[in-house]
């Protein structure tokens, strides 16, 4: 079911330009997301190297906010759509500045490694639960600003925040660890979380899209294949963000942080100069030529014999990862109703959050049977599973 809406040229009277009604909400969603993506890789250090920890205990420690975010998306786009979605981003932001400072209390509490992971692992719940509420808000609240005609633009823009954050986050937080140990780490995923909630606290509210309780399973029956197709895009960065960083120990290659930000860089720069290309060509087509891109780039970090090739990797990982959010949110929006909108949108990037939280544990187990570089393999794998299933999604130009 869709909606009558105008066309994407036509911008209804009393409705903000696409820069106006977005720059405050993507400013958000990158400050917001700074918190999430800071401590990724130097979490990996700091489970492995100083709690004494393996590579399935770093798994679990990554994943376990996933796990929680897909726990809370259908009840935070329940609140977006029941309550509004500012209700959402200024709960949510305030609890993801919680966990930093978990994170902060885990480095320098006089306890046991064991109960040091224990404080790390409530953080990375509280981090779940705080991007579940402040991510799927701002997501509504861009849409309803900017008007549904240009979800594919809000989809594209705070994709990019999303991504520049998480390329950005990886060596700024390594870089941090490097000067102020884990505690600075903790500090600043505390500090830009509150300043993305000051920004939403300035924004105007919008009016709640209202519309009854629906059953989870409804919303996902609705957009269950593009969902499955990022979340299977997603897996090749889970598996980056997870344990690149002990690849590069293992090989003894200095700056792994290199090579996500070129990942965040290809991310974005596709971004820039391609959002259109889903709506000139159709969604599904642009999708197979992505994730061809996202495989190659896994096989090259997989059998890369130098820091070079890996950094090569990441970048066409990300040059491939990027369209595959835009492309397949619109798909899973245009398939319900306004009044269920967040909930479509929470339940969407929930497929992310499964991504997240699976690729992790498992990719640990496999690296304890096949090695480190079995990270990637896995990875390549996930984007072939993905082109599998484009076919069950109908090729079109609209689409």
């Amino acid at each position: 079911m869709t909606s009558l809406s105008p066309p994407a040229s036509v911008r209804p009277f009393g409705t903000p330009s696409a820069f106006t009604g977005l720059a405050p909400v993507v400013l958000a969603v990158f400050l917001g997301f700074l918190a999430i993506s800071v401590p990724l890789a130097a979490l990996a250090l700091e489970v492995r190297d100083h709690l004494g920890f393996d590579a399935a205990t770093v798994g679990w420690a990554i994943g376990v906010q996933s796990l929680a975010t897909l726990l809370t998306r259908h009840r935070a786009g329940t609140l977006c759509d029941q309550r509004g979605p500012r209700a959402a981003v200024l709960l949510g932001l305030p609890l993801t500045a919680c966990s930093g400072l978990a994170y902060g209390l885990s480095s320098v509490l006089p306890i046991d490694p064991a109960a040091k992971l224990a404080v790390l692992l409530l953080g990375r719940l509280v981090a779940g639960l705080g991007e579940s509420l402040f991510l799927t808000g701002l997501m509504s609240w861009g849409i309803a600003r900017v008007g549904p005609a240009r979800t594919g633009k809000v989809m594209s823009w705070t994709g990019i925040a999303i991504y520049a954050a998480l390329g950005l986050g990886a060596p700024l937080g390594l870089a941090v660890q490097a000067a102020h140990g884990f505690a600075g780490v903790g500090v600043l995923a505390l500090l830009t979380p509150m300043l993305a909630w000051v920004i939403a606290l300035r924004l105007p509210p919008v009016p709640a899209a209202g519309g009854q309780r629906v059953p989870f399973h409804h919303v996902l029956g609705l957009i269950w294949r593009p969902g499955l197709v990022l979340a299977l895009a997603t897996v090749p960065y889970a598996a980056m963000a997870a344990f690149l960083t002990l690849d590069y120990a293992a090989h003894g290659w200095p700056r792994a942080g290199t090579a996500l930000l070129g990942f965040g860089a290809a991310y974005v720069l596709v971004r820039l100069v391609g959002s259109g290309l889903p709506d000139r060509f159709g969604a599904t087509r642009v999708a197979v030529g992505s994730l061809i891109f996202e495989a190659i780039g896994q096989l090259l970090i997989w059998c890369a014999p130098a820091p070079g090739m890996a950094v090569l990797g990441a970048t066409l990982t990300g040059l491939g990862f990027s369209l595959v959010f835009p492309a397949m949110g619109v798909l899973a929006t245009r398939s319900v109703p306004p009044e269920q909108r967040g909930r479509a949108v929470g339940n969407f990037i929930a497929f992310a959050d499964i991504a997240m939280g699976v690729t992790g544990p498992v990719v640990g187990f496999a690296i304890q049977w096949f090695g480190i570089t079995a990270a990637f393999l896995v990875g390549a794998g996930a984007t072939c599973a993905a082109l599998c299933l484009l076919p069950s999604l109908r090729l079109g130009r609209s689409e």
